[in-house]
């Protein structure tokens, strides 16, 4: 028997407006109700009852899709996301898009047949680079509101929660120009994503507002490319380095790592902040000096957009900015 999914398929829509043509929808035109009944009674398709009572009301259920359960920051994210849904009485399903276009489509149309209210999610790095939009706003088209969260789309009419990314590239920069460091680089291992371009302009809008004359030095790091190879490239071909600002979750800690193999003195030489999860720094020492995005505020906020949303369809778009902190421990002075 044919599913749901296997008829938007074939006719290249989504499973939510095959739904609501069956459902004969006033959203969907009579001629895409007429060509998706024909095909159903064509493939003999038959309605699944459970699907069908769960869109006829609250599932109280959000789907959440991020790009890397890997990553220290986006579990955390997901913890909160998780501990705040089950105080208002949402349950989650999280799927992964393993930073793929492809995966984070299959993700929304697998969860928009009825199983989910709404989504939050993070922006996989291949829909950056590719600055692909279409499935957003098929999926909030289709009458599900989404949340983005730190990666985000500023082509898409959604909810958003984002730490101020500039704001906090800029203030860590500031701290070791402030420090006297005046061959400050910025180690870029997330150059395509819309945070990695922010925290640059942060840095560079530093160096331009320091009453010294400091020029910029941006090493950006490819990810074919050995991060470790590349940070001892960086310290052999330009050995005045006496500041690093890493703008990702793991190029910090491995900066201080090879700097100590190095026998680079940290923070004499050489001062070091990233923005890196508390996670990890139980694995450096001297402990990094970090920006903290704050990732467990980051999906409670999330979630509180989301049902604030599904509560009331009318609200404004909202941009919700979560407060960073900056942890000085022993990689700067």
């Amino acid at each position: 028997m044919i599913t749901i999914k296997e008829l938007a398929k074939e006719l290249s829509v989504s499973i939510s407006t095959v739904s609501k043509a069956l459902n004969d929808n006033p959203e969907i035109s009579e001629d895409t109700v007429k060509r998706v009944k024909e095909l159903a009674r064509l493939r003999n398709y038959k309605p699944n009852k459970t699907a069908v009572n769960l869109k006829n009301s609250s599932t109280k259920t959000i789907g959440v899709i991020i790009p890397d359960i890997l990553n220290p920051f986006f579990a955390k994210v997901l913890l909160g996301i998780e501990s705040q849904a089950n105080s208002k009485g949402y349950n989650i399903i999280t799927c992964v898009s393993q930073e793929t276009e492809a995966k984070e489509k299959e993700n929304l149309q697998l969860l928009a047949d009825g199983t989910v209210d709404g989504f939050i999610l993070a922006v996989a790095e291949e829909t950056q680079i590719n600055k692909t939009t279409q499935h957003f706003t098929d999926i909030i088209n289709d009458g599900f509101p989404i949340v983005m969260f730190d990666r985000v789309s500023d082509a898409i009419d959604c909810d958003k929660v984002i730490i101020d990314d500039f704001d906090a590239s800029y203030q860590a920069t500031k701290l070791l120009i402030d420090e006297g460091r005046t061959h400050i680089v910025l180690l870029n291992y997330i150059n395509e994503l819309s945070v990695g371009q922010l925290r640059i302009q942060g840095y560079l809008k530093a160096l331009e507002d320091s009453a010294k004359v400091l020029e910029p030095h941006l090493i950006t790091i490819d990810k074919s490319e050995s991060l470790d190879d590349s940070i001892k490239a960086m310290f052999s071909n330009d050995p005045k380095i006496d500041g690093i600002v890493a703008i990702d979750n793991t190029s910090g800690i491995a900066s201080l790592n090879i700097a100590k193999s190095l026998d680079i003195k940290v923070p004499v030489k050489l001062s070091i902040i990233g923005f890196s999860s508390d996670e990890l720094l139980p694995f450096s020492y001297p402990k990094l000096s970090t920006v903290s995005q704050n990732a467990t505020e980051i999906g409670k906020v999330s979630v509180d957009l989301l049902v604030a949303r599904l509560r009331d369809t009318s609200l404004e778009k909202r941009i919700e900015t979560v407060a960073f902190d900056i942890s000085e421990r022993d990689t700067t002075k």
